[in-house]
């Protein structure tokens, strides 16, 4: 289900891509078909490749502004220097490259929407200046002697917690409270269950329609993996991997192959930890001890070539201590022979 059938409206067809039938997915099409009622700052939330744009622009289309411009914009591109320009524009003279007058983003968006992207990364002289655009959406374009109005629905993205950011100062609180009126939070993909392959088939039509390729589908086992895999890139690596497979697929059928992604692997047992899983807390911890000491003693008297007051000062102990060490486990002093027995 789309959402441009759920709102029935007749919207870009950008907004057809946003697929899916599941709990989460219904959760925030319902959120976005209700913001897009409303006309307040918003702020998005979701991991990276989750759709943040996409959401933005179903919220800007679904709503009175639709007819309207929508400009976006991320903000790690406005370099700092030029953030007043970039927002609010210049006049012909204001500073030294400034050879013709250029409208700014407030100015182009005016009437539509603002879409502000990984808004983390605005600096701290960009806040202060979209701050004070949000008090009364007054705003004064370098150059000029007078101030302008504009009427701009801001919306803005991120993929970390801003809440975070404020308790370590560096994001200011007074702006976070003016952006964050209305949240939305995209779901991960791995928490859309039964949507993966709904949006696979999607992007299969998709590329076949682009590319006047037959149509291909996706043999079972891949499917079966598709379905457990963490998808760590989410909707976006979904997407490119679907690209990929279908531009490189001999023939109708696809089989992917399957490899863990980084998740999985966090989650099996490392192997040298096998070891003392079957034992005690306190008898694991002082056999890992043990083995660290030999292997770190080991090492470090072979790189000191067998100088004990040398690997005293490397390791940043003193001669007698290491000393002792070496002969709990039985080192020799010998770099040659430096072997735990």
């Amino acid at each position: 289900m789309t959402l441009a059938k759920l709102a029935a409206v007749e919207a870009p067809p950008l907004l057809q891509n946003m697929v899916g039938r599941s709990p989460a997915f219904m959760e925030m099409a319902r959120l976005i078909l209700k913001i897009g009622e409303c006309d307040a700052p918003v702020l998005i939330e979701g991991e990276t490749g989750t759709g943040k744009e996409l959401a933005s622009r179903a919220i800007h289309y679904l709503g009175s502004r639709r007819d309207l411009p929508f400009i976006a914009v991320n903000c790690g591109a406005i370099p700092d220097s030029l953030v007043e320009s970039e927002l609010f524009g210049h006049h012909k003279g204001a500073f030294t490259d400034a050879k013709e007058s250029r409208s700014g983003l407030i100015t182009q968006a005016h009437g539509g929407t603002l879409f502000l992207d990984e808004i983390e990364t605005l600096s701290a002289k960009g806040q202060v200046t979209l701050l004070r655009f949000l008090q009364d959406q007054q705003y004064r374009p370098l150059g000029s002697k007078s101030a302008e109005k504009a009427d701009v629905r801001i919306i803005t993205a991120t993929n970390v917690d801003l809440e975070k950011l404020v308790e370590k100062g560096e994001f200011r609180q007074d702006l976070l409270f003016r952006l964050k009126i209305l949240l939305l939070e995209l779901p991960p993909l791995r928490e859309r269950h039964g949507d993966v392959e709904l949006l696979a088939q999607h992007y299969l039509k998709q590329f076949s329609a682009k590319y006047g390729k037959p149509a291909a589908s996706l043999q079972p086992e891949t499917i079966t993996w598709m379905n457990s895999y963490a998808w760590p890139g989410n909707v976006r690596e979904l997407e490119n991997l679907i690209h990929r497979e279908f531009l490189l697929a001999e023939g109708q059928h696809i089989s992917i192959k399957c490899k863990a992604n980084r998740a999985e692997h966090r989650k099996s047992i490392d192997r040298r930890l096998a070891q003392f899983v079957n034992r005690n807390f306190n008898t694991a911890k002082a056999t890992a001890i043990e083995d660290f000491e030999k292997k770190y003693l080991c090492n470090l008297l072979s790189l000191a070539h067998g100088n004990v007051t040398l690997a005293a000062k490397m390791a940043g102990k003193e001669r007698r201590a290491l000393g002792k060490l070496l002969k709990k486990h039985g080192i020799k002093k010998n770099p040659e022979a430096a072997t735990p027995s």
